[in-house]
């Protein structure tokens, strides 16, 4: 793997974005020291933020608001898409066998596509660690 290429999930992504969130310090530390380098999002992990940012349940900003804000964070240095040209079972294929519930369907597809790019999913998903297994855990960052 040369220099980290990374892509934070839509957790990691909300933490960066939320100064209330339980690891907002530890997102915020991890992007400033490294992440900013060279990171970005995908269609799955933009769509999800913005998602969460717009539900009332969740978050308390209009679509526009989160539209705005994640406008600002692809504005930060180091920024690329992340394209999916792939399918789910294309990209899963490596870890397929301990994907164990619909929960981790997104979280196969996302840790498919570090893989293929040669990345680093960054994750507060311990889960995602066993998903991955031995072969591909260079492929994970997990911020605790």
């Amino acid at each position: 793997m040369g220099k980290p290429k990374y892509l934070p999930d839509v957790n990691v992504l909300i933490a960066l974005t939320d100064d209330k969130h339980l690891l907002h310090a530890r997102a915020i530390q991890w992007f400033g020291s490294s992440g900013y380098r060279d990171w970005g999002v995908c269609a799955l992990t933009g769509a999800g933020l913005l998602r969460l940012l717009a539900n009332p349940q969740v978050g308390s900003l209009t679509v526009e608001e989160a539209t705005e804000l994640l406008a600002a964070l692809i504005d930060h240095p180091g920024y690329r898409f992340w394209p999916i040209v792939d399918d789910w079972t294309t990209l899963a294929a490596p870890f397929i066998e301990r994907v164990f519930g619909h929960q981790q369907i997104t979280d196969a597809y996302l840790l498919g596509l570090a893989v293929k790019e040669d990345g680093i999913l960054v994750t507060m998903d311990k889960a995602i660690k066993y998903l991955a297994g031995t072969k591909y855990s260079r492929n994970v960052l997990l911020l605790e």
